[in-house]
């Protein structure tokens, strides 16, 4: 009589143990399909200018969302702009101007009530460290054979700068002597390397480098004002953690960074 019972008995057992790897396989399952959910890929098109400062930003918010992964596209205000226009999966725009933002506002492509403005920053002419240019006026000097500056038709920076000199009465003296960046950090690259002899950007990106000084800061009143908005993109896949983002930049943590990268903080 045992030995009849012991079949149904391993077969009992069999079946329990195969209930159990179905349950723990299901369970791995959902594990994995939560885990997959939760993670959020979030993607920033930025003005070149904040490259270190969103990075360092970001690393700060992922401190407390672990789930959120960034990718960074940085470039000119204008050619992010124009990329977004297009149609590039983007989630969420800082721009170094306002007017690019102003378009894609007027376009719709923007998350309504997500935008603001974060940031001001300064424009300033920079020199190689051993230069002897003393101020905006010797830019006309003959040793100074090339000026760099962001490609106006797309990069705010080169917007600032050429009206900066239009109202200091040289932008027609020194026509010759630019080279045209694809970004203000290119600007900052040809005259670390002496590709230039001068350069026009912000004074953020002038204190990141130890290759370059501050020959002289533009007037304030020579220039629009320098202002980063930051806003939702319409075509995010991640609306919920784009604004969550956007908010934090406003954030007193936030605001210590881009402060301590030299940015001032933007009136409300």
């Amino acid at each position: 009589m045992g030995e009849n019972l012991r079949p149904s008995f391993e077969a009992g057992r069999n079946r329990a143990r195969h209930r159990r790897f179905a349950v723990l396989f299901v369970l791995a399952v959902l594990k994995c399909a939560c885990s997959s959910s939760a993670q959020t890929n979030l993607t920033i098109s930025a003005a070149a200018s904040l490259k270190d400062a969103l990075a360092e930003t970001e690393t700060a918010y992922k401190q407390s969302h672990g789930n959120v992964e960034f990718s960074n596209n940085l470039g000119s205000s204008g050619t992010l702009a124009t990329q977004i226009d297009q149609g590039a999966p983007v989630d969420v725009f800082l721009s170094a101007a306002v007017k690019p933002m102003d378009e894609l506002e007027a376009k719709q492509l923007i998350v309504a009530g997500t935008r603001r403005n974060l940031l001001r920053n300064s424009l300033v002419l920079i020199a190689p460290l051993d230069s002897k240019l003393r101020d905006f006026q010797g830019l006309t000097d003959t040793s100074i054979r090339l000026i760099a500056l962001g490609d106006p038709a797309s990069v705010p920076a080169g917007q600032y700068g050429r009206q900066t000199l239009t109202a200091l009465h040289l932008l027609d003296k020194l026509n010759s002597k630019f080279v045209f960046a694809k970004d203000v950090r290119q600007v900052l690259t040809y005259v670390e390397t002496g590709n230039a002899d001068a350069g026009l950007v912000y004074a953020t990106d002038a204190q990141s480098s130890g290759k370059v000084r501050v020959v002289a800061t533009a007037p304030d009143s020579s220039h629009d004002p320098i202002v980063y908005p930051a806003a939702v993109m319409k075509g995010t896949r991640s609306e919920e953690a784009a604004r969550k983002f956007v908010e934090y930049l406003g954030s007193p943590a936030a605001r210590a960074i881009f402060v301590k990268h030299g940015f001032t903080i933007a009136a409300p």
